[in-house]
Order: structure tokens, then sequence, then C-alpha cells
């Protein structure tokens, strides 16, 4: 699978995930509907099965997920929550992409 395809799969599996649990964060911090919690049932069903989706074995896969999941969890602190991040979220991010690209992207050699 090319780079992009495979950085476009994570971002949706990201979001899948945070749809997933900030619905249920809005239930119970913000007074929600507990009919948010059906939603975020299906978003988090759906972040599992696009997980299986990644052509690399699962443990490298969840290892690199975690640096594409920081970035978009911090975009979405911007675009959902109104918050601008810090030069501190910035370096972070951009520290996590670095290891992402490193763990999914570094030659292997044919063991």
């Amino acid at each position: 699978m090319e780079a992009a395809k495979v950085l476009a799969l994570f971002v949706v599996t990201a979001i899948a995930e945070i749809v997933g649990c900030y619905l249920p964060y809005l239930w119970l911090r913000r007074d929600g509907s507990i009919l948010l919690l059906l939603p975020a049932g299906v978003a988090l069903a759906a972040f599992v099965w696009l997980l299986t989706l990644h052509p690399h074995v699962a443990g490298r896969t969840y290892a690199a997920y975690g640096g594409i999941y920081i970035v978009v969890a911090l975009a979405w602190l911007f675009l959902v929550q109104r918050i601008i991040p810090d030069r501190w979220d910035l370096i972070g991010g951009a520290v996590t992409l670095a290891g992402m690209a490193i763990i999914y992207f570094g030659p292997r050699s044919a063991a």
C-alpha cells in the first residue's frame, strides 16, 4: 500500500477512535444525551475494523498508529474544541510523526 493511502487510513482510523471516545465524554462530563453512546459504539467498531485493513503486522501497525493518533488528537483539539495547540504540542506531534515514519516505513530485512 502506498504511503499516502496508509497515512489516510491511519487518519480515518484515528478519527473513528476519537469520535468513539469523545461522545461518551460529552455524555459523562458535558451533560449530553445517553443516546450519544450509540454512535460512539459504531465509531469504536469502525475503529477496530479499520485497524485490520493495514498491510503490516499488528504490532507495527499499532505502534505507528499511536503517532498518527497524537497528531490527529491535536488537530481535534484545534478544530473541534477550539483550543490552539501550543509550541510544545506541535513539537511533540512532530517527534511522534518522525517515530511513526521510522517504525512503519523503515527498511526491513527479508527475514
